[in-house]
């Protein structure tokens, strides 16, 4: 078994702004593990908000798997802690079984059959009336999620976009940038919008400041929630879990999240990081077990992989060819 890892660069069609950054360009890890004529390939993001770079991925990636003649996925806990590199290496193992076997992930994972899925089409923090037009040329969305930045503009940003898209599901993303006194003041405001949902209101280390919040509109937890172990400590917190693979590990991981969320009872949520096509690929499996789909980061980068995943009348799309499925 081969295993090769590379840094690319993807470059963004716009800047885009959420609190505390803004994007110009997607990197991305791609692993390749080659055994005998099969190739599996996956790909993942460092996280801007968790320590580490793309190199460190592959340096973790190139101890673990130094001398190893072969690898399975079940390894990888032993091997990889929880992020980017065990996420990448794990898909690449996952779309290397399809090629030996024959039979697609979504089988070996024991899955239904993929379907298109809903998506929210995301708008990054701007000027409102810039926000609402970006709303207005999404026009076969029907959800819209808002990055919102914590300031004194995100009334405003919110009931542009509510004006321009009256039509649409909305939620709103606030990666980190309220307080518990921002978030309570907002919460008519985001009522009066018809918001579905809030999404990672306050910092990280602060989850127990939500406690007896009774918030009208459901709240989602992102960067509060990394793995299977975030999990328990987080209920009657949260009431959504957004699983992204670039956090948690890998598809595997992600599988068994959604399998104790739900005994916990939290609803479910999949997002991904802004990366190709490749990287939404797998979630985009996880993405049929949840409540809620944010998988839009492909539609950002100026150039795809081939075949791309596709958007339509609000709906994404994996094809067989790009990942996951015997070539």
């Amino acid at each position: 078994m081969d295993i090769e890892s590379s840094i690319e660069r993807w470059p963004l069609k716009t800047p885009f702004r959420i609190s505390g950054h803004t994007l110009t360009e997607s990197e991305v890890l791609l692993v390749t593990v080659r055994q005998g004529r099969f190739i599996g390939r996956g790909e993942a993001t460092a996280p801007h908000y968790k320590r580490g770079t793309l190199a460190d991925m592959q340096e973790e990636i190139a101890r673990a798997t130094a001398g190893r003649a072969d690898l399975r996925r079940e390894d990888l806990p032993f091997l990889l802690p929880e992020g980017g590199a065990r996420n990448a290496l794990d898909c690449a193992l996952w779309d290397l079984e399809a090629q030996r076997t024959g039979h697609p992930v979504w089988e070996l994972a024991g899955l239904d059959p993929p379907q298109p899925l809903p998506t929210t089409y995301t708008i990054g923090a701007g000027d409102p009336m810039a926000m609402a037009a970006t709303a207005r040329q999404f026009r076969d969305a029907t959800h819209i999620k808002l990055k919102l930045l914590g300031d004194e503009d995100d009334a405003a940003r919110i009931r542009a976009v509510r004006l321009a898209r009256p039509d649409v599901w909305l939620m709103v993303d606030a990666n980190q940038g309220f307080t518990l006194s921002t978030l309570r003041v907002m919460l008519p405001s985001l009522v009066e919008a018809g918001v579905s949902l809030i999404e990672q209101p306050l910092p990280v280390g602060r989850e127990s400041e939500l406690e007896g919040l009774r918030s009208p509109i459901p709240i989602a937890a992102d960067e509060s929630v990394q793995g299977l172990d975030d999990l328990a400590p987080l209920a009657g917190r949260f009431d959504v879990i957004n699983i992204k693979l670039d956090k948690c590990g890998g598809l595997t991981d992600a599988l068994a999240m959604v399998k104790e969320s739900r005994a916990l009872g939290f609803k479910l949520m999949v997002g991904n990081m802004m990366g190709t096509s490749l990287s939404l690929a797998p979630a985009y499996l996880v993405g049929q077990l949840c409540d809620f789909v944010d998988l839009d980061g492909a539609l950002f980068v100026l150039a795809d992989r081939e075949p791309p995943v596709t958007y339509s009348g609000g709906l994404v799309t994996c094809p067989e060819g790009l990942w996951g499925h015997p070539r």
